[in-house]
């Protein structure tokens, strides 16, 4: 049920940013610092200057002195729960500070946004079935489409932290090694097989130095953001075996700038896919750990109007992101306040389901048809990705904000003209 509140333009039908959801950013306005603020309607509320006009308790302050929510993260789950509260509190219809509070609020439109959070690490998994499906299907065959692993594990690898980028930061094609059909030795060449990956990211806020539970994991999750893991299909293609994916991925992941907070999408709980195999015990499904969040990809082209070529939802997920976490941190490894972990590739059974190029044109074989008579089969340079994500309640929206960016053209000869 909606929360309401004073602001009316939290209250509107199809607002993503109602009193249910509190959206953390960083934000600046002009030539103001970056820092923490929370979405609320069509305004962000600023948490500093709110912390040091003492709406917000004293002791939070703190929290805000640097523009990112690690030191939140770190503070514990005590910590978000208390500062929800505060913030509904404030926001809520019939809050008696509303003219202390509206002092502020400055509008989103006004607002440039900035990284939500320091990255501490970033993992990404091929935990989606659809898409693993697929991409071996594509190039193993239909009988050996899934390794043998793969419903046993969330399969995963670690990725580049550097290479986090915030939704609007454009994105460089990549010159990489590769091998195609028309050249029978490798050579150094602008990546021609450039995609996106329509993931959901997963934010670690609580440390850990050894195995936890699934349960567990799921407590250690801080929130959500949308994440677009680029990839450069031809640079793996060449590059993957034995080890898997490297440069190929470490060009840039794009997230929105919005973190939504687990808590506002509990009501929004739903269970894994039936398993052909039992889990062993420290990977079991304790309960609804995936999430009902639609999600869409809108592509923009120079050529004409921005056109929808997905359409899927999260609860596809075969592996949930408490069973990552539990998997990852199973060997001993130590997590850290701000690790991110990406779903891997979200797909759906449907062909307007696929989250990659590489499965809407089946690995380019057939081409995306798009408005007059345009086609596409990868992305080509000044196409724009966009990523959006909502979880729709009965009469209310959480809403994840977008999560864009631009193909720039690749660099001109990097290392000069190669022989």
């Amino acid at each position: 049920m909606l929360v309401e509140s004073w602001l009316d333009s939290a209250n509107a039908e199809g607002c993503p940013f109602p009193v249910n959801n509190l959206a953390l950013g960083v934000f600046s306005v002009g030539e103001d610092l970056p820092c923490c603020g929370v979405a609320i309607g069509d305004m962000i509320f600023n948490c500093r200057s709110a912390c040091q006009a003492g709406l917000l308790q004293p002791e939070n302050c703190r929290l805000f002195d640097a523009p990112s929510w690690n030191a939140v993260m770190e503070a514990g789950p005590a910590i978000w729960r208390d500062l929800r509260l505060q913030l509904t509190e404030l926001f809520v219809k019939g809050c008696k500070n509303q003219a202390e509070v509206r002092e502020h609020l400055v509008p989103i439109s006004d607002a440039t946004l900035h990284m939500p959070f320091r990255v501490a690490e970033f993992t990404d998994f091929y935990a989606g079935r659809h898409h693993a499906t697929n991409v071996g299907t594509m190039f193993r065959g239909a009988e050996n489409a899934l390794p043998p692993n793969w419903l046993h594990i969330p399969i995963g690898y670690n990725g580049r932290a550097s290479s986090v980028v915030v939704s609007g930061a454009g994105v460089r094609r990549p010159w990489g090694q590769l091998k195609s059909p028309d050249h029978e030795k490798p050579a150094f060449l602008p990546s021609r097989r450039f995609d996106f990956e329509l993931e959901m990211g997963a934010i670690v806020g609580t440390p850990s130095t050894g195995p936890v539970s699934v349960d567990e994991a799921d407590s250690m999750i801080f929130g959500y953001v949308l994440l677009n893991d680029w990839s450069a299909r031809d640079i793996q293609a060449w590059e993957y075996q034995p080890l898997g994916p490297f440069q190929a991925k470490a060009t840039a992941t794009s997230i929105s700038p919005w973190i939504i907070m687990a808590e506002a999408l509990e009501p929004f709980r739903v269970m894994t896919p039936e398993r052909e195999f039992e889990l062993l015990p420290h990977l079991k499904d304790t309960g609804p750990m995936l999430y009902d969040i639609n999600l869409r990809v809108d592509l923009a082209t120079s050529e004409g109007p921005v056109q929808t070529i997905t359409q899927t939802n999260y609860r596809e997920m075969y592996y949930s992101a408490a069973q990552q976490l539990a998997h990852h941190v199973s060997s001993g490894c130590p997590m850290r306040a701000g690790d991110l972990l990406g779903s891997g590739t979200i797909s759906g059974p449907e062909k307007h389901q696929r989250g990659s190029m590489l499965e809407l044109s089946w690995g380019g074989k057939e081409p995306i048809e798009l408005l007059a008579g345009r086609k596409r089969t990868f992305l080509e340079d000044g196409d724009t990705v966009i990523l959006t994500g909502e979880a729709r309640g009965k009469d209310y929206i959480i809403g994840f904000g977008e999560c864009a960016g631009q193909l720039l053209p690749a660099l001109e000869e990097p290392y000069g003209k190669q022989d």
